[in-house]
Formats: structure tokens, C-alpha cells, sequence
């Protein structure tokens, strides 16, 4: 037996073991314990091809036979077997075997992953029977191996309630992001949904949300009913700074502002007011407008600047509303397909609205979506002091009519720079919208994330909700809370009206 070779077997174990204690108290070092385990194996190969042949003669004794010979080789494999073992538990190979290769990970989301700068916690509230369950395992895990900064939960929401109430949890399929003190929600499996919210928690400076004031808006500290305080709170926890801003004392918007609220203005927007919210979207900014009707809002000239108007009278439906209820409580069921209502699976209640106008003649270089619609037994009431309500073909607007709507540059910006958006949404009740308060928080999320995701796949698709009958105003409350949550303005390219059902969790 060459004693030339012999420092190979000792350097193979020592470098074995010094991996082993490396990683157990050092796991973020996982490329160099990766690197240790490897010279190490190659180290006890190696010993075992030039002793080989000793190893076989030595063992041709017969006191040996049954001996040490079988001592040496048990622990020479062992060796390499836990080796082995350690490397392929670290970095596991998987096949992507669907057809549009759906869990293979773009360049993209490789390259956040390997940038990610702190540790990030996911946790899913799935159950095993829900759509979206085996789309976030598959996806995560190639994730979580592609990172070892990410750790995954799963939580079944029935078995384990209390865990879900502490997270705020109102249906399954929602993953929740956590670090260095941020919240993001998710409920989409997509790639690009998953990544996004990666960049969102991984940057230190948090997106900032002002709501304008002076006109006796919705106030963002008012705890009643039509308060936005739980907005307010929402938004927080999801790592935003929320403030408020009156145009009347400021020369412009600030530059870190990523999205400007006018929350259902009573009082007239002075032209002072409009030109520097003009000239805030004009450079990226990010607009959303709630207005009730019968309100004398002053926005009429700012937002024909972009081919937008707020259509007279309050919208009666004789189809889609309340059951037992007014004929100004519209249950809207229609929605178009759209980034902004992917996750509205229920109806919505939406009392006191007013119709969106738009004239394309006006702007030809904006995409106008609206996003949601009153049903063909609908009509903008012009006359609403008689006790019978009823359409009259000279004087009210046949429906249906959108109440909500989103409105996007056609062509895309270049690249790092902001696309403004504008939506605009014929109510500013506190009860839907003050809760659902990520209507403000992911409204303009993918468009700061266009660089950052430029080139990334879009290869999901995900089921639209069948129609639903249910008058049932407490899941309707709880579903816009979670279309709001989802909010975004990646772009407006979609143009088709789906039903909505109702597939919460309860």
C-alpha cells in the first residue's frame, strides 16, 4: 500500500467533516461548503482507485477476509455515500417536464434571486384540493432551490385558523412574503407575480402613497364606515408609507410619490391643483381617482386631457343589484380580463355609482379598459327625486355603462422609465374600497417592476370565474377586498367581459 497516496484518504475525511461543520453553522455559505464536499469526495475517490488493488490483495487473507477488510470498505463507501448524499440534497436536480416548460425559472428571476440582499419567509395558505395548491409548490421549490435566502411554508387554513386570522387571510391560495419587517400578499402562482413581490420586499426604500386633501376626501385617519384608516393600516403592514398632501400649499408632487389619490373629492379641485397632478402623470406618475356621483369634483378639464369623463346621474340596474335592496345597490358581476380583476372570483357591491366616459378621438395613444360594467337592464338615472324610478330614452344613458376604469399609454416607455396610468372608479364608498386598500398598493407595481421584469414570460393562465348567482353581500364585500389587492397596470391590452362566481374560502 503506497504511503505517497495516503494523505488523500486523510485529506478526503478532514475536508468532509470541515464541510459538514461549516455548513451546520454557517448555511448561507452553501457554494463554498458545495465546493469543500466536492474536493473532498474527489479526495476519497481517488485514495480508493490507488489502494485499490492493495485493498483487493490485502483482503485475499483470510484473517483479513472478514475483518478489517470489510471494516476499511464499509467506511471508505460510507464516506462517499454521505458525501454524495450532502451535495444532492443541497443542489437536487429537477426536470421540468410540463409542455411550456412552466416551472423552469427566466434569467430574470434567476438573477433577483441571486441579488436578493436578506433572508425572505413565504408562507402559503393553501389547501391540498385548491387550484392553485401544486402551481405554488412546483414554483416555490425551484425558487427556494435556486436561493437558499428563502424559506417556504405551506399552512392549510381550515386546520390551522388562528395562524390564518394573524395573517389576515380571507381566501387560499395567497402566499405572504415577509422581511426585514415588510408584508407583500400574492394570490397568483405566476412567475412574474412571485418575482415582482421579491423586488418589492428586497428594496430598502419603500414605495410611498399620498392621498391628496382639501376637498373633504375620504380621510385616511377616520375610523367610521366611510374612513380609510383600515386602508391606511393595510397598507403599512404591505411596507408602504402612506401620507397625504395638499396641492394648494405644495408647486408640485413630490418625486417619490407612486401613486396620487383623489378619494372621493366633495369640493372643486382648483386649476392650480390639476396642472401639477397633469404634470405629475405626465412624468410616470400613477393616478387613481374616486368620484360619487352628484358631486361638483372640478376634475371635468383634467381628465378630458386624457379623453376621460364622469358621466351624469347614478346608475340604476334592474338586474345586477342588491336582492331586496335599492336600485342604486349594484352587485356588478361583469369584469373585463384584465391584470386589475384576474382575482375577482365574486360580485361586488357597489352603491351610489356613477358611469366613465371615454372619447378616443380625443386620445388615440392611450388604451382605455374598462373594468367593470352594469348589465344591459341598466341606465344612468338623470331624474332621481321621483319615488318610481324608471329609463327615460330622452333624458338617462342606456347601459351598460362601466364604473370603473383603467387607462394606459399604448406604446411602452423606454427603458427606466416610469408608464403613468390612470384609474378612474365612479365610487369612493368607504365599506368596499377603505378595507380593500391594495387598490393603492399594487396599482402601479408592475409598472416600477418594468425594468426589472423586462423580457420576463408570461406563460400563465389562469381559470376565470363561472357565473354566479349569489346575492350574498358579505362574500361580495370580502371579494373586492381581494381584486383591489391585486390591482396592477402592467399594460392594457385586453378587452374581453367575464362573469364572476364565487370561490372563496370561508
Amino acid at each position: 500500500m503506497s504511503l505517497k497516496s495516503f494523505p488523500l484518504g486523510i485529506l478526503g475525511v478532514v475536508l468532509g467533516l470541515g464541510g459538514m461543520i461549516t455548513y451546520s453553522l454557517r448555511p448561507d455559505w452553501l457554494w463554498a461548503v458545495t465546493i469543500t464536499e466536492g474536493l473532498a469526495l474527489l479526495c476519497l475517490v481517488l485514495f480508493f482507485v490507488f489502494h485499490f488493488e492493495a485493498v483487493k490483495a490485502f483482503s485475499g487473507r483470510r484473517s483479513t477476509r472478514m475483518g478489517l477488510n470489510s471494516f476499511l470498505m464499509i467506511v471508505l463507501f460510507t464516506g462517499i455515500l454521505v458525501i454524495v448524499n450532502f451535495l444532492a440534497s443541497r443542489h437536487s436536480i429537477r426536470w421540468d417536464l410540463s409542455e411550456n416548460q412552466n416551472f423552469t425559472l427566466a434569467p430574470q428571476t434567476h438573477r433577483v434571486l441571486r441579488g436578493l440582499p436578506h433572508d425572505i419567509k413565504i408562507t402559503v395558505f393553501t389547501r391540498e384540493k385548491d387550484p392553485g395548491y401544486q402551481v405554488f409548490k412546483e414554483r416555490l421549490e425551484s425558487y427556494r432551490q435556486a436561493s437558499p435566502k428563502l424559506s417556504v411554508e405551506f399552512i392549510d387554513p381550515e386546520k390551522q385558523p388562528k395562524i390564518a386570522q394573524s395573517y389576515g387571510i380571507f381566501r387560499t391560495d395567497t402566499a405572504i412574503f415577509e422581511s426585514n419587517g415588510q408584508t407583500i400578499r400574492v394570490t397568483a402562482p405566476s412567475e412574474v407575480e412571485l418575482t415582482g413581490a421579491l423586488i418589492r420586499i428586497s428594496k430598502d426604500a419603500k414605495k410611498r402613497i399620498v392621498f391628496v386633501e382639501g376637498h373633504s376626501e375620504l380621510n385616511v385617519e377616520d375610523k367610521d364606515r366611510n374612513g380609510l384608516s383600515a386602508a391606511k393600516e393595510a397598507l403599512i403592514r404591505q411596507g408602504y408609507e402612506v401620507g397625504t398632501l395638499s396641492l394648494l400649499k405644495e408647486s408640485a408632487v413630490p418625486d417619490k410619490t407612486s401613486v396620487l389619490i383623489l378619494a372621493g373629492p366633495r369640493r372643486a379641485v382648483m386649476k392650480d391643483e390639476q396642472d401639477r397632478i397633469q404634470a405629475y402623470v405626465e412624468k410616470g406618475g400613477h393616478l387613481l381617482v374616486l368620484a360619487d356621483p352628484d358631486t361638483q369634483t372640478g376634475l371635468e378639464s383634467l381628465l378630458a386631457h386624457w379623453g376621460l369623463g364622469l358621466g351624469s346621474g347614478v346608475l340604476v340596474d334592474l338586474q345586477d343589484r342588491l336582492a331586496q335592496g335599492d336600485l342604486t345597490a349594484l352587485l356588478v358581476r361583469t369584469f373585463t380580463e384584465h391584470e386589475i380583476t384576474q382575482d375577482l372570483n365574486s360580485a361586488v357591491l357597489l352603491p351610489l355609482s356613477r358611469h366613465v366616459t371615454f372619447d378616443e378621438q380625443v386620445v388615440k395613444d392611450w388604451d382605455f379598459v374598462p373594468l367593470a360594467r352594469t348589465s344591459p337592464n341598466s341606465w344612468a338615472e338623470m331624474n332621481m327625486q321621483g319615488r318610481v324610478v324608471s329609463l327615460n330614452e330622452k333624458e338617462d344613458v342606456k347601459g351598460p355603462l362601466p364604473m370603473a376604469a383603467a387607462l394606459a399609454p399604448k406604446k411602452a416607455p423606454e427603458e427606466g422609465t416610469p408608464r403613468p396610468a390612470i384609474v378612474v372608479i365612479g365610487n369612493s364608498d368607504g365599506h368596499p374600497w377603505g378595507p380593500a386598500a391594495s387598490v393603492f398598493c399594487q396599482y402601479h407595481e408592475l409598472c416600477c417592476q418594468r425594468a426589472d421584469l423586462r423580457g420576463q414570460r408570461h406563460r400563465d393562465r389562469r381559470p376565470q370565474g363561472q357565473c354566479g348567482n349569489s346575492h350574498d353581500q358579505r362574500d361580495c364585500n370580502r371579494c373586492w377586498t381581494g381584486t383591489i389587492r391585486r390591482a396592477r397596470l402592467a399594460g392594457i391590452d385586453h378587452d374581453h367581459p367575464h362573469r364572476c362566481g364565487n370561490t372563496e374560502w370561508t
